[in-house]
């Protein structure tokens, strides 16, 4: 049992409507990119290099909205914690936590852990077998 299975929530959450959220933070993350470009150099490098991590795992998983299908929804799920990690420290690393450009970054981060948390990272896989209550 992995550490995704492990948290206690509803899992309303489907693979379709996850790619569409990952699509949405990448377009986010271009938004912020391109807002803090000239203002704040670093908080726009760490916005690209963000969008392109999350562009870059979702074409490779296999999930709807998924190109090249290399990687397993559940591990993508592994990946968006490390995203949302970097998100979460980068502005520090990038040395501009106290700064107001750092705030989205932190924003974005709790709502990845709470995506993270409310998707169904075993939906539609066929090798598991159900648990009997009884």
């Amino acid at each position: 049992m992995s550490l995704l299975d492990q948290i206690p929530t509803a899992k309303t959450i489907s693979p379709a409507k996850h790619a569409v959220l990952d699509y949405t933070v990448v377009a986010t993350f271009v938004g912020m990119g391109m807002r803090f470009r000239g203002r704040n150099n670093r908080a726009a490098a760490l916005a690209f290099i963000n969008a392109g991590m999350v562009l870059g795992v979702s074409m490779a998983t296999n999930y709807p909205g998924g190109v090249w299908k290399r990687i397993s929804f559940k591990t993508h799920g592994m990946m968006d914690a490390m995203q949302a990690a970097l998100a979460a420290i980068g502005p520090i690393l990038f040395g501009f936590s106290r700064t107001p450009e750092a705030k989205p970054f932190y924003t974005q981060a709790a709502s990845e852990v709470g995506g993270i948390a409310a998707t169904d990272w075993n939906a539609g896989r066929t090798d598991l077998v159900p648990l009997s209550v009884a």
